[in-house]
């Protein structure tokens, strides 16, 4: 016997999403991110952080550029460590370069229209005007750490049948289109097998569907079978570290990729909006930190709000150090090594 037609699901109603003062513009499926408000008092001007009065840019000494050397041929094949025991080094020159970090921390918001399985929450619609999107409380993380938090907004939830399953709570079977039963896989669907009836399905034809327990329907995927919907506005809240470098080049000839080297932080300063780096004895990193501070206050103040800027400077140390060692020629591996290197 055949199972009873189900009516195909339905996309949401038109209606299903009411209309909300302060989301108008929000339609299932997201509205996009939302401007906060114009403050209420006027945004004083950035002012210019601490700065040192002299900076004080370390160079590396002999003892630790002849300890770098040895680590450096401990951790080779084949390397013989006399030029770095008993070599003298000649001269150093440094050939330093610096990263300069600034960090925006945001925090953005977005609502959309979304529905769960009604569960015996309250429909509060229109009980109360909602707040609006910048007026939700939400629990931001520690500062420059990114996270995401869903809020449900109040007074904006009603209680919908369901339009995929036309609030019956069940749908078809996918797997055996609704009959309950699939074809034997034994028999292929003939009942017999050797000229004898099938053993497996008793010379039926047909085998029970183990998704459905033969029911031929299962639980509505929408509402998880409770025949409605909760409808409300969802309101996403993201905090986000917006981080950007700037590496000054440096011509000593290194190939390392610097942006990924730890360095030697020199200076750090966070305020809500910064001012530039004044007075850094290389231009370019001033240069650099004027434009990217003008960059993120211009473009993340645009659809998040700024809660907090920090700006930090380190040190990359690079340093050719030029020594000599007895005049003697080592073979490794079909390389040789003069008597004096880098």
């Amino acid at each position: 016997m055949e199972k009873a037609a189900y009516p195909p699901p339905s996309a949401p109603p038109a209606n299903m999403f009411g209309n909300v003062p302060g989301y108008e513009d929000i339609m299932s499926g997201g509205g996009g991110y939302l401007p906060p408000p114009m403050p209420l008092e006027p945004i004083a001007p950035p002012q210019p952080g601490p700065t040192p009065d002299n900076w004080n840019i370390p160079s590396m000494s002999e003892d630790e550029a002849r300890e770098a050397f040895k680590s450096y041929v401990s951790a080779q094949c084949c390397y013989r460590s006399g030029p770095a025991e008993d070599g003298v080094i000649t001269n150093t020159e440094p050939s330093n370069t610096y990263r300069y970090r600034l960090e925006t921390f945001t925090e953005s918001r977005l609502t959309e229209w979304a529905t769960k399985p009604h569960e015996g929450e309250p429909a509060d619609f229109y009980t109360e005007t909602a707040p609006r999107p910048w007026e939700v409380q939400a629990t931001p993380p520690n500062l420059f750490t990114n996270h995401t938090q869903e809020i449900r907004v109040p007074y904006t939830a009603s209680i919908k049948d369901c339009h995929s399953c036309h609030a019956t709570g069940t749908m078809p079977c996918e797997e055996c289109h609704g009959n309950g039963y699939k074809q034997c896989w034994v028999c292929n669907g003939s009942g017999s097998k050797s000229d004898e009836n099938c053993s497996h399905c008793n010379g039926t034809g047909k085998d029970r569907c183990s998704e459905c327990n033969s029911h031929g329907t299962k639980d509505c995927e929408t509402c998880k079978g409770k025949r409605q919907l909760l409808t409300y506005i969802k309101l996403k809240v993201e905090w986000t570290n917006n981080m950007e470098d700037h590496v000054v080049e440096q011509n000593s000839g290194l190939t390392a990729d610097l942006k990924s080297v730890t360095g030697k932080e020199l200076f750090k300063n966070s305020q809500y909006l910064l001012y530039p780096l004044i007075g850094f004895p290389n231009p370019v990193i001033a240069e650099a930190s004027q434009r990217l501070v003008t960059e993120h206050q211009s473009k993340y103040a645009q659809n998040s709000r700024i809660l907090q800027q920090r700006q930090t400077v380190e040190l990359i140390p690079i340093t050719k150090v030029n020594y000599k060692w007895k005049v003697q020629r080592i073979s490794c591996r079909g390389r040789s090594v003069s008597d004096s290197g880098v």
